[in-house]
């Protein structure tokens, strides 16, 4: 496989990896009207709402979900850790089985997995129970993700329609992770935290059902090779098992590291987090040998070399490891320092939530009139204002007169950056692996949010230790950690600026519709 060079004449249109050879898995679609487009990325968008809906019930109801449950005090990380762990290690081989057995079949095997996976959440009486079902939960969003852009992307007509459809993929997201933190504080206090599962899982069978009937079907590839040997023959299963594993046990020792640092003192941390990033080279050398043989590479190494899906890789993983603990430490500092309650915490975060949202909509509608790189630079350029505004903050002063704007400003890069984000990263890889395409994006989402996480609870405690206050638990030696990570993040989203000036300079405007 040979990746074409960017040519300035039509730069969006050439970020495309194409086969020397003919593909018999090629595919194309025949156009859906306006209202059958409305109704595939309602649901399609729906599955990504419910999916965070339950995530956002989850952090809202631990201390309930724990109590009811008698969860221990050593698992509590787990019923959040154990989806995320799953999912992030799923997606890539979910995404390459997709593109062999057809987005739409492995789409709705996913949503009809989730529904159940969230009912069972919801009828759980061990705490052992609901970790197993939240890890059984990932691993069904790793089947309906990818999928899901996959269909965007090849069902919708190049331009508006398709740029929007990412854009409502993106919004659900955060939206469903919003409704369920002030929704499930709501169940909780009245009918319990069991009735919030209930109702997502329920309202997830609704959308398999509507996705039965609304989910366009992929065209048959014209070749006569039964599809269960093309799962065997053309997927890099070793390739997706070591990347996949690498994964899976460097976010075990982050989510062991988010319950106490001196985890990374034990023997057997060490030992899977050095086995982690030696899975890395090994992968590397894997796909290089399999681009020598002409065989099936899951991410080919020459692929890198395109300057702006390396540098929008990048930029992905830094923002996502800004973003979600933005919104977390601002939550702590509201709370802890300010002494504020967790609904007013929530309330004052409610304006990232709205700028969100419409940033999502407006990117959708005019990221095809505007060149990617002032795109990229004038929202992550607004994004890097939230943490340094967060970083200066005195805690006396009023709401309105710095957080306020920090919330504003902290969701600016990450929504452009979605939508651009992936017609980047599904312009470069060919037709027929749209799905692998969305799961390189999600994971390196999930990936940077892990490693963001657990850097800042790091860098927190380590300053807050040194800070010379005799009281590490008073505010003012809390308040010292929690600027140095705004001063971390703050310092990330420059660098997702510099990156972007290099690596998206002279690609134009993607998003266009094509001829």
């Amino acid at each position: 496989m040979r990746l074409h060079p960017a040519k300035r004449s039509k730069p969006a249109q050439q970020l495309t990896l194409t086969s020397s050879e003919p593909t018999p898995s090629s595919r194309t679609t025949t156009p859906l009207t306006r209202t059958r487009a409305i109704i595939v990325i309602t649901q399609l968008a729906g599955i990504n709402f419910v999916s965070s809906f339950g995530n956002g019930l989850l952090t809202t109801g631990l201390p309930a979900i724990s109590a009811s449950l008698s969860l221990k005090p050593n698992l509590l990380v787990w019923p959040a850790s154990a989806f995320y762990l799953t999912s992030s290690s799923c997606l890539l081989i979910a995404g390459s089985i997709a593109d062999i057995s057809g987005p739409r079949t492995m789409n709705l095997i996913g949503c009809f997995l989730l529904a159940c996976f969230i009912l069972g959440s919801g009828l759980s009486r061990t705490g052992i129970e609901i970790i197993m079902f939240r890890a059984m939960t990932g691993v069904a969003s790793a089947l309906a993700v990818p999928s899901a852009i996959s269909i965007v992307s090849t069902s919708l007509p190049d331009g508006k329609p398709r740029n929007i459809g990412f854009a409502c993929l993106g919004l659900a997201q955060p939206l469903g992770f919003s409704f369920g933190l002030v929704l499930g504080g709501v169940l909780i206090s009245t009918i319990g935290w069991r009735a919030g599962y209930y109702i997502c899982g329920s309202i997830t069978f609704i959308l398999f059902f509507i996705g039965i009937w609304s989910l366009p079907p992929m065209p048959v590839p014209q070749t006569e090779i039964p599809k269960w040997k093309r799962l065997a023959t053309e997927i890099d299963w070793i390739g997706g098992a070591l990347i996949s594993t690498s994964i899976a046990l460097l976010s075990y020792v982050l989510a062991m590291l988010s319950v106490d640092l001196d985890h990374i003192r034990h023997a057997s941390n060490i030992a899977l987090l050095i086995l982690s990033l030696a899975f890395i080279p090994a992968f590397i050398y894997w796909v290089h040998h399999q681009e020598k043989r002409n065989k099936p590479a899951l991410i080919p190494n020459s692929i890198w070399s395109n300057r702006a899906f390396s540098s929008m890789c990048t930029m992905i993983l830094l923002v996502y490891a800004t973003i979600n603990p933005m919104e977390l430490f601002s939550s702590l500092f509201f709370q802890t320092i300010q002494s504020t309650t967790a609904l007013r915490a929530s309330l004052r975060l409610l304006p990232n939530l709205l700028v969100g949202a419409a940033v999502h909509l407006l990117t959708g509608l005019i990221v095809d009139r505007v060149p990617v790189l002032y795109a990229v630079l004038i929202s992550s350029g607004l994004c890097a204002l939230s943490p340094l505004l967060m970083a200066i903050v005195n805690p006396a002063w009023p709401y309105w007169y710095d957080a306020f704007f920090a919330q504003a400003l902290s969701p600016v890069s990450v929504d452009v950056l979605f939508t651009v984000g992936l017609l980047v990263v599904s312009d470069v890889f060919p037709t027929r692996t749209q799905a692998l395409a969305g799961a390189v994006f999600n994971t390196l989402g999930q990936l940077g949010s892990s490693i963001g996480l657990t850097s800042m609870a790091v860098i927190s405690s380590a300053v807050t230790q040194d800070s010379g206050y005799a009281d590490e638990s008073s505010k003012a030696a809390i308040m010292a950690g929690y600027r140095a990570d705004f001063w971390t993040m703050f310092a990330c989203m420059v660098g997702v600026c510099v990156i972007g000036g290099w690596g998206l300079r002279g690609l134009g405007k993607v998003g266009l519709k094509r001829d």
